[in-house]
């Protein structure tokens, strides 16, 4: 997220894509995608005008589409099952930090000695 978002009721597109460092374009067609979880209000002037849980999920659909690698019906699926948004790390690395970064650390030497052979 490029910019904080402030206390205002209503975004105009250019500062949501600011706020969440998207192209309009996407934008727009996000909304004709997730429907259900993206509904700028439309005034007489017919202008998109988003609220801060509009812009709450875009940032998530975001976060699924960009970062966890999700389709776009994947994502859609994902968001209207109601999932807890949190992702987990599979690995456990949060259980015992301490051994996952000496896991690490042994994978990067049996790396390093791998690149020395060739």
């Amino acid at each position: 997220m490029k910019a904080g978002v402030s206390d205002k009721k209503y975004y105009k597109i250019g500062e949501v894509c600011e706020i969440t460092d998207l192209k309009q374009h996407v934008l727009r067609y996000w909304e004709s995608e997730f429907k259900k979880f993206i509904k700028p209000h439309r005034p007489s002037t017919n202008q998109r005008l988003y609220r801060r849980c509009d812009i709450d999920n875009i940032l998530k659909v975001k976060k699924l589409l960009r970062d966890e690698g999700y389709t776009i019906p994947g994502a859609k699926k994902f968001l209207s099952e109601g999932k807890d948004f949190e992702v987990r790390d599979p690995s456990g690395a949060a259980d015992d930090p301490k051994k996952f970064v000496a896991d690490l650390k042994e994978e990067l030497v049996a790396i390093q000695k791998l690149l020395k052979k060739e």
